[in-house]
């Protein structure tokens, strides 16, 4: 087993990575208190979200979605496979990182577009606010409770993409989170098992 490092993650990925990190919880810790500096952190997110969807289409071979999105069996059998401490080692994503990262930006679309529903009700203010505007508070509660739910399940999402980097960092001896800043991980494709 060769222990040489290959170039994984363009650097268009971990900018992203680590810029939506810092978006998330910006807005995330803003809320109410500051709205201004909560608006532009929700867009920012949003146009995040977008590159990354184009960049999982045109981006290269360990960007693309086709590269990490798996059948729901293959997830299952891959989190029964970690349980077990015997999951395959993948040079990109795994399968449950792959999932992660779909589930996450769902939850973050859908927290971006109640969002800007809440500033366009609420403050008669953002691209929705010619369809939303003048409702006042009231107007865009149900949209902020959606908002709400979907801003802590996106954080619930976050902890366990956490908890997961963690567990996938010593099953297969290897510093994912190094590798989102750098870009590099190991060549090969077997694993260490029965760590």
């Amino acid at each position: 087993m060769t222990s040489e490092r290959i170039k994984v993650w363009d650097p268009a990925v971990r900018l992203f990575h680590w810029t939506l990190v810092a978006g998330f919880f910006i807005a995330y810790l803003t809320e109410d208190d500051f709205l201004t500096v909560h608006v532009w952190a929700g867009y920012m997110v949003a146009g995040l979200i977008v590159f990354r969807v184009i960049w999982g289409i045109i981006g290269p071979r360990y960007a693309r979605f086709s590269n990490f999105v798996f059948a729901p069996s293959v997830v299952v059998r891959y989190l029964k496979d970690i349980l077990l401490l015997n999951a395959r080692r993948y040079v990109g994503h795994n399968p449950a990182a792959g999932a992660m990262i779909v589930a996450l930006l769902v939850s973050l679309v859908i927290t971006t577009i109640t969002g800007l529903a809440v500033y366009g009700a609420a403050e008669n203010a953002g691209p929705l606010a010619a369809w939303l505007g003048y409702r006042g508070e009231e107007g865009g509660e149900v949209f902020e409770e959606i908002h709400e739910f979907f801003a802590n399940f996106t954080l619930f999402l976050v902890f366990l993409h956490v908890i997961g980097v963690v567990v996938e960092s010593l099953i297969h001896r290897e510093n994912l989170v190094r590798g989102m800043i750098d870009g590099f991980k190991r060549s090969e494709t077997s694993s260490v098992q029965g760590v």
